[in-house]
């Protein structure tokens, strides 16, 4: 169940990555982020109801609800028009948070690739809480550009890893692949970020005072 889930969520990454980009009206962006919203309470409710008490499933699930406040937090901002601070300090919230679900999943749960993709997310987020938290409008675009592409490569194609059963064959090689893919392109994006951004417009001269 949790890998449907996962599918959604990059439908989710990506409409947001698209929204910040500017090719996606911000209210039409809204009620996606309520569908997977709702959706990722649902799925680590009932993963956690049916857990029988396994502490690793109850672990585990409990990291969906991240993403589940994250998203509702944004429709609702997206809805009503509210500041963004809130959720900007809430991401910085999940940033720390992933950071640790990363390392959980290397040691604990030797899961190399969820762990990778795990600090794909911290940092993701952390660009979120910079962007919205701090108010650095200038980030808008990389930040746009890294969260659509983290809805495919950390959402989608896991997804259909995980529920073709192929995931668990390629673990190691998928971590290392995720690993270096992350460092060239979210590095490379800086500067295409930079040349993207639109020319400062020059303040007006000031008027000479009255003499």
């Amino acid at each position: 169940m949790a890998s449907v889930g996962l599918l959604f969520v990059g439908a989710v990454l990506f409409i947001n990555g698209v929204m910040l980009l500017g090719w996606v009206d911000a209210r039409s962006a809204a009620p996606m982020n309520f569908f997977v919203g709702g959706l990722q309470i649902i799925t680590p409710l009932y993963l956690i109801f049916t857990a029988d008490g396994d502490a690793d499933v109850i672990l585990a699930a409990s990291g969906l609800f991240l993403f589940s406040f994250t998203y509702l937090y944004v429709a609702v901002n997206l809805t009503w028009d509210l500041d963004s601070t809130g959720l900007g300090y809430f991401c910085l919230f999940v940033a720390i948070t992933a950071v640790v679900f990363s390392i959980l999943n290397f040691t604990r749960f030797a899961d190399p690739a969820l762990g990778v993709i795990w600090l794909y997310w911290a940092f993701l987020w952390a660009l979120f809480f910079v962007l919205l938290g701090r108010k650095r409008d200038g980030i808008g675009r990389y930040t746009g550009a890294v969260c659509a592409i983290q809805g495919w490569v950390t959402a989608w194609i896991p997804a259909f890893l995980l529920l073709t059963g192929a995931y668990s064959q390629i673990g190691v090689p998928l971590a290392i692949g995720l690993a270096i893919f992350g460092v060239v392109v979210f590095a490379a994006l800086v500067p295409w970020a930079r040349r993207s951004q639109p020319p400062a417009t020059p303040a007006p001269a000031a008027e000479p005072a009255a003499v």
